[in-house]
């Protein structure tokens, strides 16, 4: 997988930076996304620039490659995945707990309305 998803010499480099630092920011970008009621649009671009954070620390800490799309949109990818999932986890527990007459959790990332008493 060295070459393909990462360039470190390491697995744990990548996992650390991509999916721990960056990952946590996903996340937490999805929910601010969520509570503030933004549309999924807008978390796009937010992680756009997220990426380029994550992948500056790939370059400033590791010796990474820092002008490289393919690297780039590798992490993009991961980032935005995890950050939709965040965004979609708080979107619901908000619709349910604002909306508790209207709506009923039908799991961790979707809502469905009440039935008719």
């Amino acid at each position: 997988m060295q070459g393909i998803l990462y360039e470190e010499p390491n697995i744990l480099l990548f996992a650390f930076v991509t999916l721990i630092l960056g990952g946590w920011g996903a996340w937490m970008t999805g929910r601010a996304c969520a509570i503030t009621w933004r549309s999924a649009t807008i978390l796009v671009a937010y992680v756009l620039v997220l990426a380029m954070a994550v992948r500056f620390i790939h370059f400033a800490l590791f010796e990474g490659t820092l002008l490289s799309l393919h690297y780039y949109l590798v992490d993009m990818v991961i980032l935005q995945a995890i950050a939709f999932a965040g965004y979609r986890f708080y979107l619901t527990r908000q619709m349910v707990r604002q909306y508790y007459w209207l709506y009923e959790a039908s799991g961790p990332f979707a809502w469905k309305p009440k039935a008719a008493a």
